[in-house]
């Protein structure tokens, strides 16, 4: 019987090695929230178990967390932003004096003591224009009082009303952010699959909040639907493909993903851990893209985005293919139906080099395409980078495939 007994021991412990290790297969690098943010919008859980799944999901921030809870999140090899009311605490129109605020802060930032696990500080969730002086004096103090330090501040999404963003325009609002806050990345939320498709002001959203990034040469992350609430499209792993791969095709730095945890408030579900705090078949496919993001975040870290490029129909003030610098066209097809054009964008990018690269992304919710690029100059060939171990290699083949919402990154030369 003891033998038996510690047989069994030893079985136990090998079925709780995580299974790709157990079968050999290639390991995601660990990446930085510099390098690309992969977070859990909302607050970071206490629990240690539940940090080590955000950390198995492939996430790299858990949220909105407690100071007291930052030696369990360096624990699970995860970061936060501290949320902290002497930092965000604030009537944000009507601020005390910056003396007062500069100590608040201060006092704040030396309790953390530089610790690993602090990304910086939580400041507040879509503010309108009125509020920006305010938000901007904190960023300030922080920026003094620990340098290094980032300033979490989500934006409004370009459906918002007027009134709530204080400005005529979406553009003037982003531009109003980046001027008073001076922010050294920028986060702004887009919920827009509906009805089985991605709505128009999404993409339009991105251009926005792209073109904005580049002029101020600081980073956007975009704030995507990690569960689904009111009408929105239950996610699958396409929804989590095409909002990825977008944001990436786009230039963008961080995926934020709400809700990781469901409210149980409204109808929110499907989110990757229930309101009993177990996992659902979403957090795996949550899990799957964050790894493909991970192994390609290297390459695209050293990218600089350069142009971005929509097939037939063109969403409103987007560019059509015929302006790419590096594609002369491409031919893709819907073979279930051959009759319906294949909807895709191309984001096009440039190394510190001068060796240019391209993403292609399948707008497709419901169906695989293939597809033919042929490039400008017709000496140059496409050398793929795979999403499941970051190596190139030469396109050629059943590689000619996307799945539905999918993207594919492409160095040329």
């Amino acid at each position: 019987m003891k033998r038996l007994g510690l047989l069994l021991s030893i079985f136990l412990l090998a079925g709780a090695v995580e299974p790709a290790k157990a079968q050999g297969f290639p390991q995601p690098p660990q990446i930085s929230p510099h390098q690309f943010a992969l977070m859990a919008w909302g607050d970071s859980p206490s629990d240690p178990k539940q940090l080590d799944w955000m950390r198995q999901a492939g996430l790299n921030i858990s949220g909105f967390c407690s100071p007291a809870d930052l030696n369990k999140v360096k624990a699970a090899d995860l970061s936060c932003f501290v949320s902290d009311p002497r930092v965000n605490g604030y009537d944000w129109a009507k601020m005390p004096d910056k003396g007062q605020v500069l100590k608040n802060v201060t006092a704040a930032a030396q309790e953390l003591q530089n610790h690993p696990a602090a990304l910086g500080f939580f400041l507040r969730d879509e503010p309108g224009a009125p509020l920006m002086p305010g938000l901007g004096e904190v960023v300030s103090a922080v920026r003094h009082a620990a340098p290094g330090a980032w300033s979490y501040i989500n934006l409004f999404p370009n459906y918002a009303t007027e009134s709530q963003l204080g400005t005529p325009t979406y553009d003037a609002y982003v531009r109003k952010f980046i001027d008073e806050v001076h922010p050294s990345f920028f986060s702004y939320d887009n919920y827009s699959l509906i009805d089985g498709k991605m709505t128009e002001r999404y993409y339009t959203n991105l251009a926005t909040v792209r073109r904005l990034s580049l002029k101020a040469g600081i980073p956007f992350w975009n704030v995507v639907l990690g569960d689904t609430l009111f009408n929105y499209m239950e996610p699958s792993y396409a929804t989590f493909r095409l909002q990825a791969y977008s944001t990436m095709a786009y230039g963008g730095r961080g995926i934020c993903y709400y809700q990781y945890f469901a409210s149980p408030h409204g109808n929110y579900r499907l989110a990757a851990v229930d309101q009993f705090g177990n996992r659902t078949p979403t957090w795996g496919k949550m899990q799957l893209i964050n790894n493909q993001i991970r192994e390609l975040a290297p390459w695209l870290a050293r990218l600089r985005s350069t142009g971005v490029y929509h097939s037939d129909p063109v969403p409103e003030g987007e560019k059509p293919m015929s302006e790419s610098r590096l594609v002369k066209d491409v031919v893709a097809h819907n073979h279930l139906k051959p009759s319906t054009p294949a909807p895709y964008l191309i984001g096009e990018f440039m190394d510190s080099d001068g060796h240019p690269f391209l993403m292609i992304v399948n707008k497709d919710l419901g169906n695989s395409i293939s597809f033919a690029i042929h490039l400008k100059q017709e000496n140059k060939h496409l050398y793929q980078i795979s999403p499941y171990d970051g190596k190139e290699q030469l396109f050629q083949g059943e590689m000619m495939w996307l799945s539905p919402g999918a993207g594919a990154l492409f160095e040329i030369k």
